[in-house]
């Protein structure tokens, strides 16, 4: 028992000190993403396309809206929610970035970024990241600039 505390302590901790240096962006995306003026937010998964909103789910192919049920916990007693919710998406000309929360464990928010050509293509992720909530937009912009995610993981989506 004495030793599942300890890791316990730890998951919960060492996401908060793991903020460094953005260093998987490229320059060109970097330059698009901070232009928030370019980019529309949306609060529903609705608005997105089905791929976009696949690459964010993964396994389960679920993400819950902002204010809907979901699992925040590993304490699940209704399988029947979703392990992810969406905090807000920003989209621009075939760029999407989506901000989320994901439960379990360590409840943790996610930024990913993806390209898509055309809605019946499949998405190309550009970009994935640790670090939030951001309450919108303009939050994440300023945090990318202050170098406030932690993309040095290929965190799970």
């Amino acid at each position: 028992m004495k030793h599942s505390s300890v890791y316990l302590l730890f998951a919960l901790a060492i996401p908060s000190f793991c903020f460094a240096d953005v260093a998987k962006l490229s320059t060109d995306d970097r330059k698009i993403l901070q232009d928030a003026s370019r980019f529309e937010e949306v609060h529903s998964t609705r608005n997105l396309p089905p791929g976009i909103v696949a690459l964010s789910t993964g396994e389960n192919g679920k993400m819950a809206d902002p204010g809907q049920k979901w699992n925040a916990t590993d304490s699940i007693i209704d399988p029947t929610p979703p392990g992810k919710r969406l905090i807000w998406a920003g989209v621009e000309d075939g760029y999407y970035v989506v901000h989320y929360e994901r439960g379990g464990i360590a409840h943790s928010y996610h930024i990913l970024v993806a390209k898509l050509t055309n809605s019946t293509a499949k998405p190309k992720l550009g970009w994935s990241a640790m670090g939030g909530p951001f309450n919108n937009y303009t939050g994440f912009v300023a945090a990318l600039r202050s170098g406030k995610q932690d993309d040095r993981l290929d965190y799970a989506h």
